[in-house]
């Protein structure tokens, strides 16, 4: 098959495969361009999901009449003024548009501030003359049945809605990152969506992601080595089911980055569930020629030169936060907790452990100060507190409760304490505290967890992991650049307790492992650390199994549900729960306690 020239319509729905593979990826596209030329109000309507109708319009500097053709050109930019290591705006490829009318009726109409307004069409690639046209200052541009030149793409498409979803996420993406503009989004697909302009970041947070946000959040302020991370993440109990509530923007760019999502995972990976996530947003601020965005046509991705540095920052950066911001519940309304006492086990709390996890044992003392008496937890129990007090109040045997309140009065300084003071025990699992303004309730056995874990993590931290030594040491085979990656981290890995040497090409010995994780499968955690020091150039994998080991210990070292305890054990547990970063939730991400405001109690009785 003789070798020939493509034509220069096939070569833009090539172009417009890579660049636009949806509704959403043209709004990207036209709404990049609006703010690239400096508008300070951005207009999108839909119509089908995009599919039929899309129009954007902006208060930018406008297209000068003789570039208009130019605009609709392959490979005809304004934006890469300083080459291509230096890209400071959103677009820079200069495809999107002539990739737009390749598979659409696509119409330009703009103005600058001294030119006169014109319009310029392309239908199925095919370019019409410039003409005349009245508008304001600004570019309008109108999308119209989208794919109709590429129909076997539209077999691809999701229903309308699923579409019109995707516009508006896309909408919300920008929007964080330049509160300053204002973004409306309208058309039959939805309710419109209006993001007034603000100079006030997290209020511009607040109106995309929920008034709730904000006094759920954390700020994060943190630079190393020239990169900058700001922005906020959610507290541990103010949770997503999935990610997308995630949003991340480098040098003010929305991108999807696998390893900003891993980061923000392993800085979250002990006080979240497996399967919850936070809600987040952050800006990573660094020297453009140190991050690629030219990975891809979509410019969804970005590749950082040292991704490890930027792996660390986001981690080191989001734990210091969570550990600076002391223990804090959601915040709750009563419509929340009625909701919550309706439907049983919810966000806020959760079933006590299994009938399996009531050993207890007595002998286990934590690291970060064991509850000495008169707050020892590990001396037997036979009776609760305050029984003579609570005996006015029975009825008759209760199986299934055992509250005992305390007779002695509450110290004024203790219900002044972020989590108060302890007035009962119910069901031998759950400390019903009482602070200047609130109801709180804590489970006893998550709360001890937490407690017990984080002595653990600070001991093993504190000094380097015992090792056991191998009676012959493993040889693992592994690619040479694995293995030079290994070699290059052998210091690290040695302080986790994994003695590693290299062992002639593409090989590596290891004569030491952790004496925490028993007999491991030496070849595959030496396998799973090279994939991750390639993928993140760091070594957490041996990290997070130490600290899962770490978990399982404080799980079975922790006071258990059915223990009944004395007023100083519960107080005691209080205030080291206090002093004690990330025990809003225990180790498996489930909340420790819940909080309910005198205010919203009211509220359910119908006092307010």
């Amino acid at each position: 098959m003789p070798i020939r020239h493509l034509s220069e319509t096939m070569i833009n729905q090539i172009a417009a495969g890579e660049v636009i593979e949806r509704p959403a990826s043209v709004v990207k596209e036209l709404v990049e361009n609006a703010v690239d030329a400096g508008a300070t109000r951005v207009e999108i309507a839909t119509a089908g999901g995009g599919l039929s109708l899309i129009r954007v319009s902006d208060d930018g500097a406008g297209i000068a009449v003789d570039e208009l053709e130019l605009a609709v050109s392959r490979h005809c930019t304004s934006k890469l003024a300083n080459g291509i290591d230096d890209i400071r705006t959103l677009g820079f490829r200069g495809e999107a548009l002539p990739s737009i009318g390749a598979v659409s009726r696509l119409t330009i109409r703009s103005r600058t501030d001294r030119g006169e307004a014109a319009e310029i069409s392309v239908e199925g690639g095919h370019v019409s003359a410039v003409r005349p046209a009245g508008a304001n200052r600004g570019t309008a541009v109108e999308v119209r049945d989208l794919f109709f030149a590429t129909p076997a793409r539209l077999k691809f498409m999701k229903g309308e809605r699923a579409e019109a979803s995707a516009v508006a996420d896309v909408v919300r993406r920008i929007a964080i990152a330049f509160p300053a503009v204002r973004f409306t989004l309208s058309g039959p697909d939805r309710l419109t969506l209006d993001f007034t302009a603000t100079d006030d970041r997290l209020r511009r947070i607040a109106q995309v992601m929920g008034a709730e946000f904000p006094e759920n959040s954390i700020a994060i302020d943190a630079i190393r080595e020239g990169v900058r991370l700001e922005g906020h993440v959610s507290i541990p109990s103010f949770s997503r089911a999935n990610a997308l509530q995630q949003y991340v923007y480098v040098n003010g760019r929305p991108v999807r980055d696998r390893l900003i999502a891993s980061a923000i995972r392993g800085a979250f990976a002990d006080t979240l569930a497996r399967d919850r996530h936070a809600v987040a947003a952050l800006f990573v601020t660094l020297d453009p020629a140190l991050v690629d965005v030219n990975v891809h046509p979509a410019k969804a991705d970005v590749r950082f030169r040292d991704p490890g540095l930027v792996r660390g920052l986001i981690v080191g950066a989001i734990r210091e936060a969570l550990a600076g911001a002391g223990i804090r519940p959601a915040s709750t309304g009563a419509s929340a907790m009625m909701g919550a006492f309706r439907s049983g086990p919810t966000s806020y709390g959760h079933p006590g452990p299994t009938a399996g996890h009531r050993s207890y044992n007595p002998n286990f003392r934590t690291a970060a100060g064991s509850f000495d008496a008169p707050h020892s937890f590990h001396r037997p129990l036979d009776k609760g507190f305050g029984e003579t007090a609570q005996a006015a109040f029975d009825t008759g045997p209760l199986e299934s409760a055992d509250a005992r309140a305390s007779a002695a009065p509450v110290a004024t300084e203790t219900v002044g304490l972020r989590l108060g003071a302890a007035r009962a025990q119910v069901h031998e699992n759950y400390i019903v505290a009482q602070t200047g303004d609130s109801l709180v309730i804590v489970d006893q056995h998550a709360a001890h967890e937490r407690l017990v874990y984080e002595a653990l993590k600070n001991a093993l931290a504190s000094r380097p992991m015992p090792a056991q030594l191998l009676l012959l040491p493993a040889i693992v085979d592994l690619p040479e650049d694995d293995a030079e990656r290994l070699a290059l981290h052998a210091d690290t890995l040695h302080r986790f307790g994994l003695g590693i040497e290299r062992f002639g090409p593409g090989a590596v010995a290891v004569r030491e492992t952790p004496a925490m994780l028993g007999e491991a499968n030496v070849e595959q955690l030496v396998r799973d650390l090279a994939d991750e020091i390639a993928d993140n150039d760091t070594v957490e994998t041996l990290k997070q199994r130490l600290d899962a080991i770490a978990a399982t210990m404080a799980c079975h070292g922790s006071v258990r549900s059915g223990r009944r305890l004395l007023p100083d054990e519960m107080n005691a547990l209080l205030r080291q729960m206090e002093s004690t970063p990330g025990s809003g939730t225990c180790n498996h991400g489930r909340p420790t306690y819940i909080e309910l405001k005198l205010t919203d109690i009211e509220k359910l009785f119908g006092r307010r």
